[in-house]
């Protein structure tokens, strides 16, 4: 996609990122730096997808599935939590969307694909949670199902870039702030973000 075409994505992602705060006030009041990190953030992640997925019809759905993401990150970072209603709204707009993009581009194929790495993620990420001393809780092991739609829907080695590099990440700064003194080992982190952050790094890397 080129760089004019992209013009159009910045704008729509800064417009979804002032919706953002608002809706995620709904289920917890966001930490002071959301508000006016949201807009730019969401551009970002808006671009990052239409310059990666521009060629893919399902590109729509990916932005759609993004912006409520966002939402999540944003309640998850504020009370540790993260709302079935937000969840089944992401988990709606991805199976109606590739499922529709599916019909319209004639490729069953994908559809079968993004249905596969549902399950996937999510029976693995059930296993996960039900590992002994594991901190992982059921909104994470849902909100996991859900982004197996679009990875799935990318392709086996985003599926499995989408499962690992989150983990990853999240450990990572686990570490940090370990070493940095300022968590202990029992304090509770949310998830949620790490997971939303490495579906769309595993999209951009598809």
């Amino acid at each position: 996609m080129s760089a004019a075409a992209l013009l159009p994505v910045a704008v729509l992602g800064g417009v979804a990122g002032l919706v953002v705060p608002p809706v995620a006030r709904r289920f917890a009041d966001p930490p002071v730096g959301a508000v006016w990190l949201c807009p730019p953030l969401t551009a970002v992640v808006f671009v990052g997808l239409a310059a990666a997925r521009g060629h893919d019809p399902a590109l729509p759905v990916l932005l759609a599935v993004a912006a409520v993401g966002l939402v999540l990150a944003v309640v998850d970072l504020a009370c540790l939590r993260l709302p079935d209603p937000l969840v089944a709204a992401a988990g709606t707009l991805a199976l109606g969307g590739l499922a529709g993009a599916a019909l319209l581009a004639g490729t069953p194929g994908r559809l079968v694909g993004a249905l596969a790495g549902a399950a996937f993620s999510g029976a693995a990420h059930v296993l996960l949670a039900l590992l002994p001393r594991s901190r992982l809780g059921f909104g994470d092991v849902k909100l996991a199902a859900v982004l197996g739609l679009p990875l799935g829907w990318l392709g086996r080695d985003a599926l499995l870039t989408g499962l690992l590099l989150p983990h990853l990440l999240h450990g990572g700064l686990v570490l940090g702030l370990l070493a940095a003194r300022r968590v202990h080992r029992d304090t509770l982190l949310p998830l949620g973000p790490a997971l939303l952050t490495g579906a769309w790094l595993a999209a951009l890397l598809a």
